[in-house]
């Protein structure tokens, strides 16, 4: 497992949660830069300081864009409850999230460890575009970036039935990376319903870990009967998949390169991934599109995350 330096870009989140707890499991973790998204920002960056404190480490947390570029758009509070992290009413964490501007620390820490980063994009991409404007050579900074984001075949989560949440969030920041980035990972909502933990396999798996598994059983409670009542097979766990492919490439079974685009302006399709599945326009292929991982590899990672020997 390949293990460089991470730097995660998030809006905490039941599964940023859990994707936050696989990274500090596994990697040497260098910064939180958080957007709204799934809550508002005050909400996602209560949470990320919540996540430092109940891991025990000193990770730096910083804030940074409350809105997207342009438009407004609605939170997913409905399936991670109104406070990101299931309505838990966990005391705050006396930490404070850094001065510096989320934005900015990217930059910086990007300068700072060029070639070492692997930036891992969960949330909207908002604070990322505003880097890419701050420093337009930070893709050749950065090692790997890895996106959780998009439906490539047009089955996404929201009101427009072909955007997934974080692009559909903020698409004039989807098109600033994905016309900007020259090449990334990119695991699409679509794989995520793919790789859904079965609730039974999830239930033992929380049920049988540390500290860590105690507290995310309580976040994420509501999120699994919001999966459970939708009909799904399993527990969506997004951001882990996405994390899973950023710690260990490895993991990968199959996966195929095309250029990936937003759509800005359609009144059903805004915020949609257009995918050149054929190959036949000038752009090149910007994206490695993950279509399949290791479930068991994944899985083993999710465990070791909540101090779970449940498959170990």
């Amino acid at each position: 497992m390949q293990t460089r330096e991470l730097l995660i870009d998030t809006d905490p989140g039941v599964d940023d949660a859990l994707a936050i707890l696989m990274a500090h499991a596994h990697a040497d973790v260098v910064g939180l830069s958080i957007a709204a998204g799934n809550v508002g920002l005050a909400h996602t960056v209560g949470n990320a300081l919540k996540l430092v404190e109940v891991i025990g480490v000193d990770t730096p947390v910083f804030a940074g864009c409350p809105v997207p570029l342009i438009l407004p758009a609605g939170d997913a509070g409905l399936v991670h409850g109104a406070d990101g992290f299931g309505d838990t009413g966990y005391l705050p964490c006396t930490r404070r999230a850094a001065d510096e501007h989320a934005a900015a620390a990217i930059v910086r820490l990007a300068h700072e460890r060029p070639g070492r980063l692997t930036l891992v994009a969960l949330a909207p991409l908002t604070n990322i575009a505003l880097a890419l404007r701050l420093d337009p050579q930070l893709p050749s900074r950065v090692a790997r970036l890895v996106i959780m984001g998009g439906a490539v075949t047009g089955r996404g989560n929201t009101h427009r039935v072909p955007a997934e949440f974080n692009i559909g969030f903020d698409p004039e920041a989807a098109h600033v990376v994905f016309s900007t980035w020259p090449a990334f990972d990119l695991v699409d909502w679509e794989a995520c319903l793919r790789h859904a933990m079965a609730f039974d396999r999830f239930d033992r798996i929380v049920g049988s870990g540390d500290a860590r598994a105690t507290f995310y059983a309580a976040i994420s409670r509501n999120a699994r009967a919001f999966n459970q009542a939708q009909g799904r097979h399993g527990m969506i766990a997004a951001d882990a998949l996405a994390m899973a492919v950023a710690l260990d490439p490895g993991i990968i079974r199959r996966a195929e390169s095309h250029h990936v685009g937003i759509e800005l302006g359609g009144t059903l399709t805004r915020g949609a991934t257009v995918v050149d599945w054929e190959d036949r326009m000038d752009p090149p292929a910007n994206a490695r599109i993950v279509l399949d991982v290791d479930q068991g590899r994944f899985e083993v990672m999710v465990a070791r995350a909540l101090g779970s020997p449940v498959l170990a």
